[in-house]
């Protein structure tokens, strides 16, 4: 999927007054051209040295001021609109004046692995049933990248001008410390594929979890702190939820505390070290399966349900990575032809 599938998927919808923006941002290929054709307004941006969709995001920003709208809507390259999606979401924002987020869903192509469509199943607990949850309880989200909109008076003066491999997090954690929880649209969808590319999937996996992780310890007390100051439990209960692990990393810290659990009964002659230490893992996978059950189905097989523990056992060396080499540089993943 290029982008021009993905300007057709937003030109169907614009309204009268709106303007599509394309920042071509160290492009060596014809993306410049391509959205030109196909009727955008395309901004150039050539700087080697600072890479990142945060720069990138930076620039557009700036080439926003002179005339800028009251609401600003973020798509990646790769992505396609749902119907609808972008008024669902430029009337959420202009309605409540805070940051918004589509449900964004990955998908694993028809030709994908097991792997593959573990992490889809990954990916909609993440980006579709847990923003749902917090939405119920009257709690905010995480800003996950593509398909959200930021009122201006909140874009102009977003710390968006960094090198941050998982800026869009980033950026949602940062307005949530100036008061402006992200708020979650669920019946606003942007959809996107995973790559198939090796190389591409890796890279984007490492972005995303390394990312991730270096922000619980940056942002997650601080966040936590902040709400609590403050009373506010919208700013907490958005930093309990930065501190929940991936669930692959999750899966093999409850995994290793049952066992140091068993190991403990074995040494001490007691089974209360491994009774209490098996909680945590029969709880998570109680949890995993009913939400397999709830969301999952359609997506990994049951037969296919083991591929979950070697899907987490895979990342392993990606998580050391993270302890002695963690990824701090902004690296595009490589896509499909």
């Amino acid at each position: 999927m290029g982008i021009g599938a993905t300007l057709a998927s937003i030109t169907a919808q614009l309204l009268p007054g709106d303007r599509l923006v394309v920042i071509a941002d160290n492009c060596n290929d014809d993306t410049a051209m391509v959205a030109h054709l196909c009727g955008a307004e395309v901004a150039v941006r050539a700087d080697p040295d600072r890479r990142g969709k945060g720069y990138a995001l930076a620039f557009g920003i700036r080439h926003l001021h002179g005339a800028p709208p009251e609401v600003v809507i973020v798509v990646d390259a790769d992505c396609l609109l749902a119907p609808s999606a972008l008024d669902l979401l430029a009337r959420a924002c202009a309605a409540s004046g805070r940051p918004v987020q589509a449900q964004y869903l990955m998908f694993a192509s028809d030709k994908s692995t097991a792997a593959k469509r573990v992490a889809e199943f990954a990916w909609t607990v993440k980006n579709a049933l847990r923003p749902l949850g917090a939405l119920r309880l009257g709690q905010g989200c995480q800003l996950t990248g593509s398909g959200m909109a930021l009122p201006w008076r909140l874009a102009r003066v977003a710390p968006l001008d960094t090198p941050y491999i998982v800026e869009d997090l980033k950026l949602g954690l940062d307005l949530a410390l100036l008061g402006a929880v992200p708020l979650f649209c669920p019946r606003a969808v942007v959809t996107s594929v995973f790559p198939d590319n090796a190389a591409g999937s890796a890279v984007q996996r490492t972005r995303w979890e390394h990312g991730h992780l270096g922000l619980i310890a940056a942002y997650g007390p601080k966040l936590a702190a902040h709400g609590l100051l403050r009373r506010d439990l919208a700013q907490v209960t958005l930093a309990l939820d930065l501190c929940v692990p991936p669930v692959s990393l999750l899966l093999m810290l409850t995994l290793a505390g049952g066992a140091a659990g068993l190991v403990g009964a074995k040494a001490s002659g007691e089974a209360l070290p491994w009774a209490l230490a098996a909680i945590p893992p029969a709880a998570l996978c109680a949890v995993l399966i009913l939400t397999w059950h709830k969301c999952g189905r359609d997506i990994l097989p049951s037969r296919q349900l083991g591929h979950v523990l070697v899907y987490a056992v895979m990342k392993i060396p990606l998580y050391l990575r993270f302890l002695i080499r963690r990824q701090v540089a902004w690296l595009g993943a490589a896509r499909d032809k």
